[in-house]
């Protein structure tokens, strides 16, 4: 059967799979198919009576609950357009969005409905609470009407949140997130048992898509959690739900990689040595890796990868620890997926090949590397970026291709490697391309380093770190006699530190990209919601100014991952981009 519409796939499901659970809170009320469409008919019915009708915009700002999906289908199965609204943007952000969107009514969550404006308020037809769709407030009482979408009318626009730009309205078409499915069934395939545990915002395309439409089309369970996935929060979860699919960001994994397994590995010179053998280094990853499995529930099938690049040690920790994970390419114009393959296809360092349906090529392909421009030719292709014809224009190529901007390279199989940012390449002063994602990977990898960018200042490359406060803290406590206070003890091994980082990275690295300084960034890096580092902000030499420029809440699906592997799940000890979906 080929579903067109989201208005197809929610009669269809709630018909087909009626008795069966399509969203749980972790410890809260379960919802069946059968209930989800008897509350997307009261959604539906609030917004008729508010005097909406087809083509209106709705603004959908909450945290995740089984109601979100719910707002979702409402609006967009009765022919309106839903605006899902990243909850980090600023209050600021959020009355602008909603603004220019056009929304007339809103479905918002407790927490959230304090960061906006009375103005913006006032302007609206209609605002629902998510949490139970009560009504919070209703200017309009008029009769509208819904309507029974077409494939190519417009069903959403999401706006982005970028490391380059202000936020731009991206169009997608009821066509274009129905091929989603498609496309996911023919890499991965979900079936009626299958159980998601979703820890990543519902605005974003990636969980939406992939972990929300896709999951609801073949009668399978999701769960939510009602609070930021910490370790203490998140692991409970795990035992209990243990889920069969779920899809998060690197920065989970990268957090486990560094600070567990790795930090374990170059604790001291026995564990350095045995690591640096590669059998043995392959023995010690699977040993982690079936600790791993144990914490996430002994079930799972697919540990979905996307948002921003993979580190490539962390990728090999999962390849050789048998993890069942995949690597997805896409992006929010593309509602996400471009490129992916199963867990059981993985190759290290590719996202794989194209997905089906989907054309790629590269565009100004350098003789030398063999790298260009990733253009995609897709069926979930946006239409373009709300009221704004210039930047629409400027994202497609003559011949109607989407210009991903990103570098990257086939092999002679076909398989994908992403370089990079083209935006974020540096021209070395004899015209070299510098990838600066592949040093700030060497960068990372080191122990003691939180995470890294590098720019260019004044002809040089700088690399900006956040260290990892805990592992220089454990190495201060050790020689901290040696000073009369810790904070003198702490300048003085961050010192040390800069130029061992800066000797470890050159001696990794081609000539041309080797860093002249590292400068301590002590305020965490300011994020996008995928947890991309916002370049703009620091590339510009306004790494000082850009504290304070956001007021976004750190991603909840990052928080304490580092410790995931606590509480007697820690790798043995002697007594016993790749890049992920831009979207």
């Amino acid at each position: 059967m080929t579903i067109n519409t989201l208005y197809e796939l929610v009669r269809h499901s709630v018909e087909t799979f009626a008795s069966r659970i399509a969203y749980s809170m972790f410890d809260g009320e379960d919802v069946t198919y059968a209930e989800a469409g008897r509350r997307i008919a009261k959604v539906q019915d609030i917004l008729v009576s508010s005097g909406l009708r087809p083509g209106d915009k709705v603004a959908l700002l909450s945290s995740n609950m089984p109601n979100w999906g719910i707002c979702y289908f409402a609006v967009t199965s009765a022919g309106m357009v839903v605006v899902p609204i990243l909850p980090d943007f600023s209050s600021e952000e959020l009355d602008m969005i909603i603004e220019h969107s056009e929304a007339r009514a809103l479905l918002v969550s407790d927490r959230l409905f304090t960061k906006l404006s009375r103005q913006t308020i006032d302007r609206l037809n209609v605002v629902v609470r998510t949490k139970n769709l009560g009504v919070i407030a209703q200017h309009t009482r008029e009769q509208g009407s819904t309507g029974i979408p077409q494939p190519d009318d417009l069903a959403v626009i999401i706006y982005t949140s970028g490391t380059t730009s202000k936020p731009k309205g991206v169009m997608l078409t009821h066509r274009a997130l129905c091929r989603q499915v498609d496309i996911s069934m023919s890499i991965f395939p979900v079936h009626g048992d299958d159980t998601f545990l979703s820890v990543l915002p519902l605005s974003h395309t990636y969980e939406c898509s992939i972990g929300m439409i896709y999951p609801f089309s073949e009668g399978a369970r999701v769960v939510y959690m009602d609070r930021p996935p910490t370790a203490s929060a998140l692991m409970p979860a795990l035992r209990s739900v243990r889920p069969t699919v779920m899809l998060i960001v690197p920065l989970v994994i990268e957090k486990i990689y560094r600070h567990q397994v790795l930090a374990k590995f170059q604790s001291n010179n026995f564990w350095r040595t045995l690591y640096r053998i590669g059998f043995m280094r392959r023995y010690l990853h699977r040993v982690a890796g079936k600790k791993l499995m144990k914490l996430f529930g002994r079930r799972l099938r697919f540990l979905g990868i996307g948002g921003s690049k993979l580190d490539r040690g962390a990728e090999r920790f999962l390849l050789e620890a048998k993890v069942p994970y995949a690597i997805g390419y896409g992006l929010t114009e593309t509602a996400p997926l471009l490129a992916g393959a199963a867990p059981s296809q993985v190759r290290l360092g590719s996202t794989g090949p194209q997905a089906p349906g989907v054309q790629l090529r590269l565009e100004n392909v350098n003789s030398e590397t063999r790298q260009g421009e990733i253009v995609a030719l897709t069926p979930s292709i946006m239409l373009g970026y709300y009221k704004n014809p210039e930047a629409t224009a400027e994202a497609f190529t003559a011949d109607g291709w989407f210009r991903t901007g990103d570098l990257g390279e086939f092999d002679k199989e076909g398989w994908l490697y992403i370089k990079g940012r083209l935006k974020n390449m540096i021209v070395g002063p004899g015209g070299e391309n510098i990838y600066p994602e592949d040093i700030e990977s060497v960068l990372n990898s080191h122990v003691c380093i939180a995470d890294s960018i590098v720019t260019e200042q004044e002809g040089r490359l700088v690399a900006l770190v956040h260290f990892n406060r805990e592992e220089i803290e454990s190495m201060i406590d050790d020689w901290r006699e040696e000073w009369a206070t810790k904070k003198e003890a702490w300048e003085a091994k961050t010192e040390q530190l800069k130029k061992e980082i800066m000797d470890f990275v050159n001696a990794k690295v081609s000539r041309f990209s080797r860093i002249s300084e590292v400068v301590e960034e002590k305020e965490e890096f300011v994020k996008t919601p995928t947890q991309k580092i916002k370049r703009f902000l620091y590339n510009k030499n306004t790494a000082k100014d850009a504290k304070g420029k956001s007021g976004d809440p750190e991603d909840s699906s990052t928080a304490s991952a580092a410790s995931v592997l606590d509480s007697g799940s820690s790798v043995p000890d002697a007594s016993e981009r790749p890049v992920a979906g831009r979207s």
